[in-house]
């Protein structure tokens, strides 16, 4: 049986938002058992928003959550890094409305977890487990989740674009794979699209330092980390919507051409049946005992 985690002190960063261009600090701040994810706005006197589902408000090109009216956007990076390190329990303070978009991965969140550390809690962790199949689609667009031991993801993106096109990308996550294989994976966005979604008031933010940039036949700010990064960056995006089901997941996931709205889809029709799922503290591979209150180490990435 593991036991949650939390982290072992506070740690913070700063940088703008990719939508609003406003400046933005967020910073991580240890919290107790069966608190879960919550993020704070700092700014407007502590208000708390737990990063789960039932929170969320619009999911066109970021994931932002609300309540009582008050929005925060953009979460899906640092949600992703939080969930993939097993961190279950953690105020996240904001003081904007904006988490900042940094170099446009989650690879910045993962070092601040590396400085924050983890520590363990002598409370159980309860995992979701997926005991029966759900899946739907929207046109060409699926995505289901399955049964499985693990949390595992299977994501698959296909753009026509010289240095794009198919590419797909599985893997078992954990806070070493994730670390490793997707963290340092950026945002994305084609220069043909760019005038369209100024006009909507989105990627205020943006710039060559917080996404990889494309025209219709280049990368112009390359080199790419990844040959696949773009399909790497959709399975980051993929886990940190997943992480809105607040609670770890034993399960396969399955993204075909998805995106947030198809992931976000997923998690409410799959809190809503409960004869999908089942809750356990039962963790198929048990990592090495760690007594509670000890720090754990989580990868810094070079």
């Amino acid at each position: 049986m593991s036991q949650q985690l939390t982290i072992q002190r506070p740690a913070e960063i700063q940088g703008v938002g990719l939508h609003t261009a406003v400046r933005c600090r967020v910073r991580f701040v240890p919290a107790p058992a069966d608190t879960g994810i919550v993020f704070r706005r700092v700014d407007l006197d502590g208000f708390e928003i737990a990063a789960h589902v039932r929170n969320v408000a619009r999911v066109s090109y970021a994931t932002s959550l609300m309540k009582q009216g008050v929005l925060l956007s953009t979460t899906e990076h640092v949600l992703a890094a939080l969930y993939s390190c097993g961190i279950d329990n953690v105020y996240v303070e904001v003081d904007a409305l904006e988490l900042p978009i940094l170099d446009g991965s989650s690879k910045p969140f993962i070092e601040m977890l590396a400085k924050a550390g983890a520590r363990r809690l002598r409370r159980p962790r309860k995992y979701l487990r997926v005991v029966r199949a759900l899946e739907f689609c929207d046109g060409d667009r699926r995505i289901g989740i399955y049964p499985c031991q693990e949390f595992r993801v299977h994501c698959f993106v296909n753009y026509d674009h010289p240095h794009v096109g198919p590419q797909q990308v599985e893997l078992t996550v954990d806070r070493q794979s994730f670390s490793r294989e997707l963290a340092p994976a950026r945002t994305f966005g084609f220069m043909k699209d760019f005038a369209g979604l100024r006009g909507m008031g989105l990627i205020r933010g943006g710039s060559m330092d917080n996404a990889i940039v494309l025209d219709d036949q280049n990368v112009l700010n390359g080199p790419l980390r990844f040959r696949d990064e773009f399909g790497r960056h959709k399975a980051l995006d993929l886990i940190g919507d997943l992480a809105l089901v607040g609670r770890p997941l034993q399960a396969r996931i399955v993204a075909h051409k998805a995106g947030h709205a198809l992931h976000t889809q997923l998690v409410t029709r799959l809190l809503a049946d409960s004869s999908l799922w089942t809750e356990t503290t039962e963790q198929r591979a048990e990592p090495a005992e760690v007594p509670a209150g000890v720090p754990i180490s989580v990868p810094v990435l070079s």
